[in-house]
């Protein structure tokens, strides 16, 4: 996949107020993903808050309080709404304006939207109740909602001309989705508990005495709760460590949006595993200067350059 161009002709006034419209989703609703791409040109910005308002709209009608029957069928209605955007059906004075931004976004960049569809397959999932036996379960689910993400931003970003091994950029992108998911998963343990949902995988819930689940606010009565989250950290570091190899395939202000939102949820990796019962008390997040930190170190390259230094010393 070559970059993509910096640059695009005038856009109308109703796509702008579409991307507009987009922007003000993205930012106040997407807080740690914001900090990344307001990083990025203007035309890739635009572009990433087109694929944010649709995704978040795909993850709002799952995370609803509607019947399961009514979430699949407003979801029926967005994948159809997707294939209009496929098709070149959506108009640039239709009614909706994240499909209006979305449909010019993939016509100035190679987005394939597909992987929407697998967001829209991975939601239903959860409409479903689905849980996960074991990690190979966890990863198609995290794949769908989050590696397909990864793969979308990356018909975004797109690569820069003669990186080594380019060919490689899609399946990085995909696994850094899954590093930021099974973050999110940790962080999110008991929020998620109190709706019903499990997502870590059986076989380790019952490894460290968590079988029973998380409906309070302390760790199970005689489990190793601790050892539960230090096991997922180190799952969760072995894919953030495969997933930035992307960064230097990247452009300057794409490698840095990456290591922006990357970045931050590695330093939430962080807190977790200093603290792992703090997941059960409430939702762990940064500050908004730690978000500004990682945003600027994330610009000056410091994250592209130490993975390119790495592959160098695994080469020699």
């Amino acid at each position: 996949m070559s970059r993509t161009v910096e640059s695009e002709p005038r856009v109308s006034a109703p796509v702008l107020a579409a991307y507009s419209y987009c922007e003000t989703v993205t930012g106040q609703q997407a807080r740690n993903f914001a900090y990344g791409i307001r990083l990025l040109p203007t035309p890739k910005r635009r572009a990433m808050s087109a694929l944010y308002a649709f995704s978040r709209r795909v993850d709002d009608i799952g995370d609803g309080a509607l019947a399961p029957q009514v979430k699949q069928a407003r979801l029926d209605d967005t994948r159809a709404l997707l294939t209009r955007v496929r098709d070149g059906g959506v108009a640039e004075d239709d009614t909706d304006p994240v499909a209006v931004a979305l449909s010019h976004a993939a016509g100035h960049f190679p987005i394939p939207l597909g992987g929407l569809d697998e967001l829209i397959d991975g939601v239903l999932m959860d409409v479903r109740g689905e849980t996960y036996e074991t990690w190979e379960d966890l990863k198609g689910y995290c794949r769908c909602v989050a590696g397909a993400i990864g793969r979308l931003s990356l018909g975004v970003f797109g690569t820069e001309p003669g990186a080594p091994n380019a060919e490689r950029a899609p399946e990085y992108a995909d696994t850094l989705g899954l590093a930021l998911q099974l973050t999110n998963i940790l962080r999110d343990v008991r929020e998620d508990a109190l709706e019903g949902r499990t997502y870590l995988p059986a076989d380790d819930l019952a490894k460290f005495g968590c079988a029973d689940g998380f409906s309070r606010a302390e760790p199970p009565p005689g489990s190793d709760f601790a050892g539960l989250v230090h096991f997922e950290v180190r799952r969760a570091r072995a894919l953030f460590a495969e997933g930035y190899r992307l960064l230097p395939m990247l452009d300057r202000r794409s490698g840095a949006c990456v290591a922006a939102m990357a970045g931050i949820y590695r330093r939430l990796l962080d807190r977790i595993e200093r603290e792992p019962e703090a997941v059960l008390r409430g939702r762990v997040s940064l500050p908004g200067r730690e978000k500004a930190y990682v945003a600027v170190r994330g610009l000056s390259g410091l994250d592209a350059r130490s993975v390119s230094r790495g592959a160098v010393r695994r080469r020699t």
